[in-house]
């Protein structure tokens, strides 16, 4: 049994789905796979993810570490309250504060979100893969252990796939972002990576280009990204029925994404990757017509042990 939720209007909920709608296209044309049931507390969550992911933003690029440190104290606070069921005085923390109370949502799984935009703050750098994975699993693990606890489906398998999936997107993202996030003084490639492809990190910064070297990089990471998106659709099964094709429109397009960054020689630095509107609206049409099955080839991994860098989001979740 969960304790009383705390009130939170209808007002509340709308002003929760505005944010999304004007803050994540992506996430908001994926929602709209969803059943209300689910859309509406996952709205809720992106909501509060969005105002915090601002107010660490909102500090700049070249604010001291304590100055990060501090907003991020101030957000636990914040969500502290909320959990206890004394959301402060806000749309989005009232309804943070029953959904959460609604679903059994974890807080620590919103607090290791929280740490990951403290990460992204600090200017954080990654040497190895695990580490980029540790990264990866507060920012997008977390995300996908969360829409499947508010799905309903809390055994540790579901939410090790789950977290498959969001650690796989990151890495995605990563992937395509490479040039972008060069121009923003940021690198998220594993340092020891470029350095073991004669890459030195900070000279590359200084001048970002694109050779073959990188690309052999971009490449090696996004099959890391394939193998975790081949992992997530055992998990597929797993959840609700109606929930189905909107995870598996979020697999195929994002596992997209990698493919079209393949066609363009893995040169991220050039070019940004974008699936196409017609692309995704087969991916869409394929999840919908074949969303409750797992690809044959993933159905062996649907008992795998989750990753390393998870799995305090799953003994949270206990």
């Amino acid at each position: 049994m969960h304790r009383s939720s705390p009130e939170a209007s209808a007002a509340d909920f709308a002003a929760c789905r505005d944010l999304l709608r004007k803050g994540s296209k992506s996430f908001a044309a994926a929602a709209l796979l969803l059943p209300a049931r689910v859309r509406e507390p996952a709205a809720a969550f992106y909501a509060f993810c969005r105002v915090a992911d601002d107010a660490v933003d909102e500090l700049g690029e070249h604010a001291p570490p304590s100055a990060a440190a501090a907003a991020v104290a101030t957000l636990r606070e914040r969500l502290a309250r909320a959990a206890a069921g004394r959301p402060d005085d806000s749309p989005v923390d009232r309804a943070l504060a029953h959904v959460m109370a609604e679903h059994g949502l974890p807080r620590a799984f919103i607090e290791a979100l929280l740490e990951g935009f403290a990460w992204d703050a600090e200017g954080r750098r990654y040497e190895t893969l695990s580490d980029l994975n540790a990264y990866a699993a507060r920012v997008a693990g977390t995300v996908g252990a969360t829409m499947s606890t508010l799905m309903g489906a809390r055994g540790p398998d579901a939410l090790a796939r789950a977290c498959d999936l969001g650690v796989a997107m990151q890495l995605t993202n990563i992937a395509r972002d490479v040039g972008e996030d060069a121009r923003r003084g940021r690198i998220y490639l594993p340092l020891a990576w470029m350095r073991e492809a004669g890459i030195a990190p900070d000279g590359w910064l200084a001048r970002p280009v694109f050779d073959e070297r990188l690309g052999r990089l971009v490449a090696r990471l996004l099959a890391e990204a394939e193998a975790l998106y081949l992992r997530a659709g055992a998990g597929i099964p797993m959840l609700p029925r109606d929930c189905r094709p909107a995870i598996q429109a979020a697999r195929l397009i994002y596992a997209d994404i990698g493919r079209v960054i393949a066609r363009r020689g893995f040169d991220s630095v050039s070019t940004r990757a974008v699936v196409s509107p017609g692309r995704k609206a087969w991916l869409v049409l394929r999840a919908l017509l074949r969303g409750s099955v797992a690809p044959a080839e993933a159905r062996e991994y649907g008992a795998a042990p989750p990753l390393d860098e998870v799995r305090f989001l799953l003994e949270a979740a206990r």
